[in-house]
């Protein structure tokens, strides 16, 4: 019979493993880990530290800047907590305060790159270009390996039309460290935008040699080389990018890229319905963060939200306005769960598909005989002979007005308004959309 022997951890150990767990995303076991370690030094500035950016991660903000803020007062000249703390008070949006910390920082090391790095981005999220520029630069100048200045450099250029001054500064990241994967995806998305496809496939086939299980990766890569098209984003892809979102992804849909998804469907919905009075079952089908959740709530007697991410259904919780969330694939889901819901409501979730006939097929399954489908989607601009859908280099699909209705349709609904609209901005420039209303027939 082999002995079973039991592995004792020191205390910094433990710590590590935690933060191992921690940025490997098993998020349960690092907070168990975190918090059995707090019981045993509840003092320690490291693990008040790392617990707390885990908190800001998972949804837990004023908690876990608290945290830090404990372990600065203990370690008042450690330049790292000081900086981690302005990242995720810039992740809160807490601008000030973040400015604030980054210059704690550098009053402590002047010659601290991180530090002018990250206050480049508080200028960049204050629109003040110009200074963000100029604090990118001084980062690059104390630290020329400094990849992260040089791509956060290129996407200032890139934002206001400079695609071959990006495409510089992401190419001078890439010498620095050939093997970092973040600069061969940039430079893949600005090739791409600047009608490069073939560049682009280069950037997005190295990014994929050098992280061959990146879903991310293998989807962009297809976008602009496969044969033939996957006809939806992968489950895969869909959970990886969101979940590594998820605690700064409504806060810069809202600020920095001005998203008005949600809204646009709120609006377009008060116009088709009755009024509000708390009345139907609701889905949110990809309901995210939960943005659409607390306008839809007038309407609500019962409240369903579907998601792949873990992240994003963490977050959505905290709206404390869903009866019910899912994590599940929705076209799946929708087959199953009966003729229940009233309304169905969409926002930018059917972008991540490319034939919709399928998943519409399923939505109108899912809603009772005279309920209401409610989605908006990206429009495809100077669509090709016989092209419904089209995945663009940003790893979303456009869709052709025309195919739109034709799919809505053959699904069998009635009662179809299909109005343009602009969803957001990206790279500064508006995103062309659709909102999208349909009925299943009553008396079926």
């Amino acid at each position: 019979m082999t002995e079973r022997r039991e592995v004792v951890l020191d205390l910094p150990e433990a710590i590590q493993l935690a933060l191992r767990m921690h940025r490997e995303h098993h998020f349960e076991a690092a907070r168990e880990l975190y918090q059995q370690l707090l019981q045993v030094a509840p003092e320690h500035p490291d693990l008040q530290h790392f617990y707390g950016v885990f908190l800001c991660q998972t949804g837990a903000a004023d908690e876990g800047i608290a945290l830090i803020r404990r372990a600065i007062a203990q370690v008042p000249d450690f330049v790292d907590f000081h900086v981690n703390l302005g990242n995720v008070l810039l992740e809160a949006r807490r601008i000030d305060e973040a400015e604030a910390a980054y210059r704690e920082a550098l009053a402590i090391d002047p010659a601290c790159a991180r530090a002018w790095n990250n206050l480049g981005a508080i200028h960049d999220a204050r629109e003040q270009a110009a200074e963000a520029e100029q604090a990118y630069l001084k980062a690059i100048e104390l630290d020329h390996r400094l990849t992260n200045a040089h791509n956060n450099l290129g996407l200032i250029r890139w934002q206001r039309g400079d695609i071959e001054g990006a495409i510089a500064c992401c190419a001078a990241a890439i010498g620095v460290d050939p093997e970092d994967p973040d600069g061969h995806r940039f430079l893949g998305i600005l090739y791409a935008t600047h009608g490069l496809p073939d560049k682009a496939a280069e950037a997005f086939r190295r990014w994929l040699e050098l992280d061959p299980d990146n879903p991310a990766a293998r989807h962009h890569y297809a976008a602009v080389c496969a044969d033939v098209k996957p006809e939806r984003a992968s489950d895969a892809y869909v959970s990886y990018t969101f979940d590594r979102f998820a605690a700064s992804f409504e806060e810069k849909l809202r600020t920095d890229l001005q998203y008005r998804a949600p809204d646009l469907l709120r609006d377009a919905l008060a116009e088709r319905l009755p009024a509000p009075a708390q009345q139907f079952e609701i889905l949110d089908a990809g309901c995210g963060t939960g943005l659409c959740g607390p306008l839809l709530a007038p309407w609500c007697r019962r409240l369903v939200g579907i998601d792949l991410s873990a992240g994003m259904l963490e977050q959505a919780r905290t709206k404390a306005c869903y009866d019910e969330l899912h994590q599940a694939e929705l076209t799946a889901w929708l087959q199953s769960a009966g003729s229940r819901f009233h309304l169905i409501v969409s926002a930018d979730t059917l972008c991540y598909f490319g034939p919709l006939e399928t998943v519409l097929g399923a939505a109108r399954s899912a809603l009772t005989p005279g309920g209401t489908l409610a989605f908006t989607v990206e429009r495809m601009v100077q669509a090709s002979a016989g092209e419904g859908s089209r995945l663009s280099a940003n790893g979303r699909y456009q869709h052709d007005p025309d195919y739109v209705a034709r799919a809505i349709d053959a699904a069998g609904f009635t009662d179809v308004a299909i109005e343009p609209a602009e969803l957001r901005l990206e790279g500064g420039h508006p995103v062309a959309g659709l909102v999208v209303i349909a009925a299943r027939p009553g008396g079926e």
